[in-house]
């Protein structure tokens, strides 16, 4: 057998044994997380007003994320001459939050308790969900740590108060945001020509400290000048709607809005952000994935969370 493998142990291909994001290390006991980064899956999707789905999201970003899972050395990026996320980052897949159906609240609990775990571990949480309430408890669970600002890149501004007596559902989550004593400021991106939000909405978001710019106000600015509008020094939450992008290349989302963004245009942004601020926290939501039979959507949020990590720690290695 010698020449194919078998002598250093089993293969671990990416289409063999359990999807894990990344196929990294599981971790069932969440008392007993050693890592620099946990992934946390939310599949809650009883937030959403419409088409639902991205309850399986979390289940189809990890089943992505193994196409990318050759090995631990990192990857060469020849573009920057680095390598990013190498073996000396240590990643962990928590599995998935206790979610109770048609409980929004005691699935938020079950959310904001994985995430207050891997915080009290002082790892990076990464939660995949689900739809964009499950921002909700992820924010929450910060009350405890120093104050944040919210990063959001999506089409929609989610900035609804109350809505058929909702609260908590996927058009509320930056209302929510804005209210909390620990969060600084919002930044929204991607907001885009869709009828979810009232002018009122805009006028309250841009009164509780938002700063709002349209996929087209964004392109007229580079990406460095788009990380600068985040207040400096400031420890960044980054929240990402996959439905941010275009759907001619995310099509799996139940709320989808022509006009969006193209892959490297978020990709050099959150680049930035990660040289040039504390990314503190991620959640990257709405990954609907029966919507999608390519599974293209699914691929572009694992490889957008991995790269997106690379940034991270390769940034926080090169700063003094």
């Amino acid at each position: 057998m010698s020449g194919h493998g078998y002598e250093t142990g089993r293969l671990n291909l990416p289409f063999v044994g359990i999807a894990t994001f990344g196929k990294r290390p599981y971790v069932e006991d969440w008392t007993q997380i050693d890592a620099d980064v946990a992934i946390l899956g939310a599949p809650f999707d009883a937030g959403t007003q419409y088409r639902s789905g991205a309850r399986f999201g979390p289940r189809a970003v990890r089943e992505a994320s193994t196409l990318f899972s050759f090995g631990h050395a990192g990857a060469y990026d020849h573009e920057d001459d680095a390598t990013y996320l190498p073996g000396s980052v240590r990643i962990v897949d928590m599995g998935d939050a206790d979610i109770i159906h048609t409980d929004t609240e005691g699935s938020h609990s079950g959310i904001e308790v994985g995430v207050r775990a891997a915080l009290k571990a002082g790892a990076l949480p990464v939660t995949i969900g689900g739809d964009h309430s499950v921002n909700i408890p992820c924010i929450r669970a910060f009350d405890d740590q120093p104050p944040i600002h919210v990063l959001q890149i999506d089409a929609h501004l989610d900035f609804v108060d109350e809505r058929h007596g909702v609260r908590h559902g996927h058009g509320n989550p930056m209302r929510r945001a804005a209210e909390q004593v620990h969060v600084t400021g919002l930044t929204q991106l991607g907001i885009r020509n869709v009828s979810s939000t009232a002018k009122e909405g805009y006028v309250d978001a841009r009164a509780m400290a938002s700063d709002i710019l349209s996929v087209r106000q964004c392109r007229a600015l580079s990406p460095e000048a788009l990380a600068a509008r985040l207040p400096q020094g400031a420890r960044v939450y980054v929240t990402i709607d996959i439905d941010a992008f275009c759907p001619s290349i995310a099509p799996g989302t139940g709320t989808p809005s022509h006009g969006g963004f193209l892959y490297y245009e978020v990709l050099e942004l959150l680049q930035q952000v990660a040289q040039r601020h504390d990314v503190v926290g991620i959640d990257l939501v709405e990954v609907a994935p029966d919507y999608d039979p390519t599974g293209s959507t699914a691929i572009l949020a694992a490889q957008l969370l991995l790269n997106f990590l690379g940034f991270i720690f390769h940034a926080r290695e090169q700063r003094p």
